[in-house]
């Protein structure tokens, strides 16, 4: 009896100690979700989820604020109207999560934060293969919603690609790049253009050019071995010795300080050139006006000694011709009357 009392003893303990784990493990498990207001939102990602499973933190800015509680297929979720866009839709998978309202604090609407750019994307947590959703916000113009064909049954956010897949598209592309490249064209090419510089290296005008090079190194060589370069430098350091003691010589000194005189007595002749060159432009002023003036009176004057030269020349040439008129001529005719 005492056995069976010590036996009925350890199997209730074992049973207590396992509710108690079990009542722990639920507690670790939901530790975030009791007692706390959450909201649902649902995004669609058209690339691969692996590592994205149920659970998964939700974080913005790294902090978390949320987790997964649903991932899908959204064939198997939406009905799609159009028959057209299967293809595109197909690729998507729905993912809906659970943001804590407490940790988030105060946001704007949804269609508001997706306006000013809020968008989610998988993001990985190390090296160890393991997803979460991250939200930020990007620039809406570069990264802009994705249209769907249905009603979502939750405030929709929009996804963008991870850096993952941005990397693998990017590597894509190059591939394709790469591959309408003619390889084999480029290589031709590339071997034509070695064999062409092996030849001038060889015996073209680079190994002219390289030769040459090559004597007038060797003659730089000798003549920098033959040269003595101590008593060079020792002559060149007597020389710079002496342009210093010329320099700070009392000759150099009053020089620079006649030339500082000079500079300066310049400098106040170059002060009043202005007003210099305003007086001579006076000056030339009146001159002009007096020359005008003058100008002026000598017209008159001018044609009057013409006139004069003329009566006399004409008087002259009278004289040559008839010289006894000057003396015994009569006296010339009366001028006609005027009618």
């Amino acid at each position: 009896m005492p056995q069976s009392r010590g036996l009925y003893l350890r199997v209730g303990a074992l049973v207590l100690a396992g509710l108690a784990l079990t009542v722990g493990f639920v507690l670790f498990f939901t530790a975030n979700r009791f007692g706390r207001t959450s909201t649902i939102y649902e995004t669609y990602i058209r690339e691969s989820v692996q590592g994205l499973d149920v659970g998964s933190p939700v974080r913005y800015r790294g902090v978390a604020i949320g987790r997964v509680t649903e991932v899908g297929l959204v064939t198997a979720e939406y009905h799609v109207p159009d028959r057209s866009t299967f293809g595109a839709v197909f690729q998507l998978v729905y993912v809906r999560f659970a943001v804590d309202v407490a940790k988030a604090g105060e946001v704007p609407a949804v269609d508001e934060a997706v306006r000013l750019g809020l968008r989610v994307r998988i993001a990985a947590q190390g090296i160890t293969g393991v997803n979460y959703l991250e939200m930020d916000f990007l620039d809406p113009a570069r990264f802009p919603p994705r249209e769907v064909p249905w009603e979502p049954r939750f405030p929709y956010v929009p996804a963008v690609p991870s850096t993952v897949a941005q990397v693998q598209t990017a590597a894509e592309q190059l591939l394709q790049k790469l591959q309408s490249v003619d390889l084999a064209g480029l290589l031709d090419n590339t071997v034509g253009l070695i064999a062409e510089l092996r030849g001038q290296l060889r015996d073209g005008d680079a190994a002219v050019a390289l030769r040459e090079a090559a004597t007038l190194l060797r003659s730089l060589r000798g003549q920098a071995e033959g040269a003595d370069l101590p008593a060079l430098a020792a002559e060149l350091r007597g020389t710079a010795a002496d342009a210093r003691a010329l320099i700070n010589g009392r000759d150099a000194q009053q020089t620079l300080a006649n030339a500082a005189a000079a500079m300066a007595e310049l400098r106040s002749v170059v002060g009043r050139l202005p007003a210099t060159l305003g007086t001579l432009d006076g000056s030339l002023r009146n001159v002009r006006g007096a020359t005008t003036d003058l100008q002026a009176e000598l017209g008159p004057i001018l044609r009057d000694l013409r006139v004069a030269i003329a009566n006399l020349r004409d008087t002259t040439e009278q004289l040559r011709r008839y010289p006894s008129q000057a003396i015994l001529g009569a006296p010339p005719p009366a001028p006609e009357s005027r009618r």
